[in-house]
């Protein structure tokens, strides 16, 4: 069937998606990749529909369907979705996902390329033309232009041949394979498509059971986006999946899906308010009680089912201190040491099971952890890990906020509810990265987790790239005792570069010896919590967008920057903070940037973003930066721009 075609019979509500089918997920190098190979003809494979009666189908959106038969798209989905926002110019009914990924895509006649749209680069520039117009329009609209530029007239037939190759994508021919009878369920149906999905990320049991309530609940799904929405906004995001599974446990009891099947509609709907308000207590809990108010540190998410299946069991989410303090020792050992990492239905299933049956049931979740850790004591060597992503960054962050850490600036304390500009707390590396790169420190030890520590943006910015044994004896002057509130060991030996392996080795005790002594008070029942005057549900939660997220995201950009180097090109800036000069205030955080260009004051700044967000680019868009996704994109930038490679 033609792509046309199909578009079409999307229009009519002969082709549409099954309920249980995930929203869109692809990104723009994957849209990008699909208009490549359809452009040169390459194959994309063929589709696959579920044939199958319009009265029974749950299919995804609110359009209307063809009466009769339908066919349900299994797999291609992304495909089809990206040519309907490309030809249509908007995202079909069922859509579900962000359109930006296929917003703004343009094709260089010259070079035979596709990129999204990028003022600095394509305004002006005839030979860049929008990839939805071509598909709207063909080559009439660019005849007269492309005539009156004296370079193109004698290129004329070669551009107009690859304009129609575009505009002719439309007519390209997809094979569809067909799953049709009486006896394809949606299970079985389900599993088909796990099996020719195979090379992709299979359907969840929670999108099956997802599939299910919305069967008895259609309005199930916007429900669940609703909540996840609300919380985005407060700083927290979730999962569908995850969600759901919080619903189940507080109906249900059950850490299995399955177990919803044996529930109606109204008790569903009943399950997802108790829910919201489990979860919105939990979050609020957390936050004003351990510090760790936003996504990055949240910790264990996946013990907030058996968190809301305990407050189910009360009735209510009133604890006296000693139930409090335990709920929340239990809840950070659990992130500590991955109680929910593995096989999570079986393990919730057990300790939902302890919930149940046993009349002191936090004392049976801690016993059952001290079975599997032993005494549950912190030790040195736990904070030996490195990087954001390591277990114990979202402890430290608490111990900062809980601790009685100050601010190395003013001296107030970091457990205040923190107003004003500039005030949001930061990561701050206390030897700085570059410097301890060459003094050729390795990345692991460059990102320890006991070289982190956390201030507010201003003072962050103050400090700068500036060598400990500077500035640390400034704060010691200036506001005495803040700089041991950070667990900074104070032997000034330590602070020199060649002794930095010592300096770790005695932060770690510091650290141990303050986590233990905070959880333990915990046990008691005597932490007071965090001061805050707004409960984090109750707000709006602005995250500077940007971040380098893993070691091996750190180590890509250093090996651009290396490749750099040898053709004797300065070195990038890492985690570049790109200022509003008007304002003052942060924009984005640019994983590694050239503010000057890569040919300092002749070129036009540069970033590299690996896996960052629409509002990174943004932002760096805004700025005037031209930016690239990936490392090899950036390497033929920089041969063909700067270094003049043919």
């Amino acid at each position: 069937m033609k792509v046309n075609t199909i578009l079409d019979q999307i229009d009519l509500g002969s082709i549409a998606l099954p309920e249980f089918q995930r929203g869109y997920v692809w990104n723009r190098k994957q849209v990008r990749e699909l208009m490549h190979s359809l452009y040169h003809r390459y194959p994309v494979g063929s589709l696959l529909v579920w044939v199958t009666e319009t009265e029974t189908a749950d299919a995804r959106g609110d359009g209307k369907l063809q009466p009769g038969i339908i066919k349900l798209l299994l797999d291609g989905q992304q495909r089809i979705t990206t040519l309907y926002g490309l030809v249509r110019r908007k995202p079909p009914e069922f859509f579900d996902g962000n359109e930006k990924a296929f917003t703004g895509l343009y094709f260089n006649i010259d070079e035979e390329i596709f990129e999204f749209y990028l003022p600095l680069k394509m305004k002006d520039n005839p030979m860049w033309i929008n990839v939805t117009d071509i598909l709207k329009g063909g080559i009439g609209p660019y005849l007269k232009k492309l005539n009156e530029i004296p370079d193109c007239v004698s290129e004329m037939t070669k551009y107009i041949d690859r304009i129609n190759n575009i505009f002719n994508i439309k007519e390209i021919d997809l094979h569809i394979e067909e799953v049709v009878g009486k006896d394809k369920t949606v299970d079985v149906v389900v599993d088909v498509f796990n099996k020719v999905n195979s090379g992709g990320t299979k359907l969840s049991k929670g999108d099956l059971a997802l599939a299910k309530v919305c069967a008895e609940w259609p309005d199930a799904r916007n429900a669940l986006r609703s909540l996840i929405s609300k919380w985005e906004k407060a700083g927290f995001y979730f999962k569908m999946d995850w969600l759901l599974r919080v619903v189940n446990a507080m109906v249900s009891g059950s850490a299995y899906f399955s177990a919803l099947k044996d529930f109606d509609a109204s008790a569903i709907k009943d399950g997802f308010g108790r829910a919201e308000k489990a979860v919105d207590h939990l979050l609020n809990l957390i936050s004003s009680r351990l510090g760790l108010d936003h996504d990055r540190v949240l910790g264990s998410r996946y013990s907030f089912p058996l968190l809301a299946a305990y407050f189910a069991q009360r009735g209510n989410y009133l604890l006296n201190a000693e139930e409090t303090g335990k709920l929340l020792y239990w809840y950070i050992h659990t992130f500590l040491w991955g109680r929910y990492a593995g096989s999570t239905e079986s393990v919730l299933s057990q300790d939902l099971n302890i919930l149940e049956k046993e009349e002191d049931s936090l004392d049976g979740l801690i016993k059952q952890l001290r079975i599997i850790r032993g005494d549950l004591k912190i030790r040195a060597d736990d904070f030996t890990g490195w990087s954001v992503g390591a277990r114990f960054y979202p402890f430290l962050y608490m111990l900062t906020r809980v601790g009685k850490a100050r601010d190395w600036a003013t001296g107030i304390e970091l457990s205040q509810n923190l107003l004003g500009k500039l005030s949001g707390l930061q990561i701050h590396h206390i030897f700085p990265k570059s410097k301890l790169y060459e003094n050729e420190y390795v990345i692991g030890e460059v990102n320890a987790l006991a070289n982190f520590t956390f201030l507010t943006q201003e003072t962050n910015l103050k400090v700068s790239n500036r060598d400990p044994e500077e500035y640390l004896e400034e704060f010691v002057e200036k506001h005495p005792g803040v700089i041991e509130s950070h667990w900074i060991p104070m032997d000034r030996q330590l602070w020199k570069y060649e002794n930095y392996r010592d300096f770790l080795e005695a932060r770690r005790e510091l650290l141990a010896k303050a986590a233990n002594e905070f959880l333990d008070s915990l046990m008691s029942g005597s932490v007071p919590g965090v001061e805050k005057i707004v409960m984090p549900i109750d707000k709006d939660f602005v995250i500077i967008p940007g971040r380098i997220e893993s070691e091996e995201e750190e180590q890509l950009l250093r090996e651009c920057n290396n490749w750099l180097k040898k053709y004797g090109l300065p070195q990038g800036e890492f985690s570049y903070e790109l200022v509003d000069e008007s304002s003052g205030n942060l924009m984005a955080i640019l994983d590694l940037a050239w503010p000057d260009g890569l040919q300092q004051g002749l070129s036009t700044p540069v970033a590299l973003l690996i896996n960052e967000s629409s509002e990174t680019f943004s932002a760096a868009n805004k700025a005037g930066f031209i930016y690239f996704t990936d490392d090899i994109s950036f390497r033929n930038y920089v041969k063909r721009e700067i270094l003049s490679f043919d």
